[in-house]
């Protein structure tokens, strides 16, 4: 097989690599079964509950149930002991990006205790999704109380619903994270992944049958939804793969007294989406607090302000406005804990590297910082956009079939097929170097 250096390897090269190479071939083999796993588990049911009566009340859970459910793959809707599935682990993740950012202890692990301070923080969000997961199947199990079976006892029910729903999802976590280790891509990313592409078929076949049975107008409104998916997609991938390319030098460097290193220059990338899908399922949690908690408590007063927020009322720009301002916000601060320009500043001087026409030290902190605040900017309008956009055109066409799966899913299918190809490829090279050198 010929193969070139100079190029990311081919699709043929791909599934040469998975036909010959068994290191590749067991990775692959690994993730699509711990995943296949993962999914049957969403089918195991939670015994003691009427199936019946909770399918009423899923008719009228609106908006949280719906977007809930994407995540999970349907298994808050079947019910099943994977219902919560990976949700924890991701609240707890989010929980601790929180508080490295606010406390000096988890912030000196991540940046200066090196591979021994990531396990420790990854120690530390298994705990906290332990905890979390405790406090929502414990939430869960006291709403499923009402469709207990009867004769059951109340205190028993919520006993062994909230032990079934706390152990299914830590065995998600720990099947995520065998992916990691053992498999190809981000475990918990392709979980989500995995549950969102289980509810494509549904919506699908909901679509077309609603094509099939309406009228002209539905199905014109079905396919500039489509239209509007497609373009999302592309631009999506566009975005995500956008990053400003900043030129850096290095300095001239004397070697024996006599000869001289020349200037070497490369490139300072800047991701024009550093956050990624993180600030759209920071802005859902936090737009959705105000809905749940109405909801749980029955307090007319905290649902009549929280009905304004419902993106299913009558009025939708409260709703839309809210969101797209969070979504910003949220990419700023996002941005904020993935790149410190005093940081990059300060390592670009130690090393003998300066941006041209840019002074080394604080004039260089300032100048990324203006560049990263117009990139975060412009990144965060488009994901305000991509979040609103695909929800209004909904409204303006009726087509509901595809409720749930809008930015955030597109996002997320994306945003993860996009890096687990790229690790794909990676280690394909990587393979590829090995033969080489090995002649």
């Amino acid at each position: 097989m010929l193969v070139s250096r100079g190029r990311n390897p081919s699709a043929a090269e791909v599934v040469s690599q998975l036909a010959t190479n068994p290191e590749l071939r067991g990775r692959v083999l690994t993730t699509l079964g711990l995943l296949l796993l993962i999914r049957l588990g969403i089918y195991i049911p939670i015994p003691g509950i009427d199936r019946e009566s909770f399918q009423s009340f899923l008719q009228q859970g609106g908006q949280l149930i719906g977007f809930l459910d994407i995540f999970t793959g349907g298994g808050i809707s079947t019910l099943g002991v994977f219902a919560l599935g990976i949700l924890p682990f991701i609240n707890a993740s989010i929980i601790l990006q929180l508080l490295t950012a606010s406390l000096p202890q988890l912030e000196d692990l991540q940046k200066n205790e090196g591979e021994a301070g990531r396990r420790k923080i990854a120690q530390i969000t298994r705990y906290v999704a332990l905890g979390w997961g405790m406090i929502q199947s414990v939430i869960f199990a006291l709403i499923l109380r009402q469709y207990a079976v009867a004769g059951l006892s109340e205190s028993v029910f919520v006993l062994q619903t909230a032990l079934a729903l706390v152990t299914g999802s830590m065995i998600v976590m720990w099947l995520s994270e065998i992916i990691t280790e053992k498999g190809i891509g981000q475990g918990a990313s392709l979980v989500i992944f995995l549950n969102i592409v289980a509810t494509l078929p549904k919506a699908l076949a909901s679509t077309i049958e609603k094509a099939q049975t309406g009228d002209r107008n539905d199905v014109i409104g079905i396919v500039v939804l489509l239209l509007v998916f497609l373009l999302t997609i592309v631009g999506i991938i566009f975005v995500q793969e956008g990053a400003r390319r900043l030129p850096i030098i290095s300095a001239k460097r004397q070697i024996g007294g006599t000869s001289l290193l020349q200037n070497r220059q490369s490139y300072l990338p800047l991701k024009l989406n550093a956050g990624g899908v993180m600030p759209i399922i920071f802005a859902s949690a936090l737009i959705f607090l105000p809905i749940t908690i109405a909801n749980f408590t029955n307090n007319p007063l905290l649902i009549r302000a929280a009905s304004s927020l419902n993106p299913g009322s009558s009025n939708p720009w409260p709703y839309a406005l809210v969101f797209f301002t969070l979504i910003v916000g949220f990419s700023y601060f996002y941005a904020s804990l993935t790149i410190n320009p005093i940081d990059v500043a300060t390592n670009l001087k130690r090393s003998g590297v300066a941006i041209p026409g840019v002074r080394p030290g604080s004039a260089t902190a300032s100048y990324l910082s203006g560049v990263q605040n117009r990139l975060t900017l412009l990144g965060g309008l488009f994901l305000g956009a991509v979040a609103i956009i695909p929800a209004a055109v909904e409204r303006a066409t009726n087509v509901q079939t595809f409720q749930g799966l809008g930015a955030t899913s597109l996002l997320i299918l994306v945003g993860v097929a996009i890096d687990t190809a790229k690790q794909v490829q990676t280690y394909v090279i990587s393979q590829r170097y090995e033969g080489l050198v090995r002649q």
